[in-house]
This record gives C-alpha cells, structure tokens and sequence, in this order.
C-alpha cells in the first residue's frame, strides 16, 4: 500500500516536472520560427533532410530535438514541431 502510494506521487512530480519544463519552453518565445505537423511515416531525419538538403543530418536532428524539448527522436503523428531557423515552412 505504501509503495502504491510512493509510486503515485513519484508519477505525478514526474508529470508536473514535465508539464513546466514544457511550459519554460513556450515561455522563451518561439516568434518567426517555421513548424510542421508531423504526418504517419515521417521521421525527425527525412525532416531533417528537407531543412538541411544534402551533408550531415545529425546536427539538424539534434537542433530539431533541442527546439521541441524532445528527449528521443521518436514523433507522433500530429505532433506539431518548430524547426531551425531558415527552414522551409
């Protein structure tokens, strides 16, 4: 029972904590960057490769990632993305 309740309030400070890191990102403001919504099929690199167009992906990913304050480079299908600056819209 207690570890039930542990693990519950571990859960919610867990959700919390990601709620306002998401929020602290939004805050920074996001002004004249592009966005795109993710469709089915698509990847944080094929994105990566209509941004960048030819040489290293690897560092457009990471920009990518770092921009939507994603931990991994799995997308969702709807999920809305804002991508470097000088990206196509």
């Amino acid at each position: 029972m207690v570890a039930a309740l542990v693990l519950a309030a571990l859960g919610v400070l867990w959700v919390a904590a990601r709620i306002d890191a998401a929020s602290a990102v939004e805050r920074k403001g996001r002004g004249g960057l592009s966005r795109v919504v993710v469709h089915g099929g698509d990847t944080l690199w094929g994105i990566a490769d209509a941004v960048t167009g030819e040489g290293d992906l690897a560092p457009t990913v990471r920009r990518i990632m770092d921009l939507n304050g994603l931990s991994g480079s799995v997308i969702q299908p709807g999920t809305r993305l804002y991508l470097p600056d000088g990206s196509p819209s």
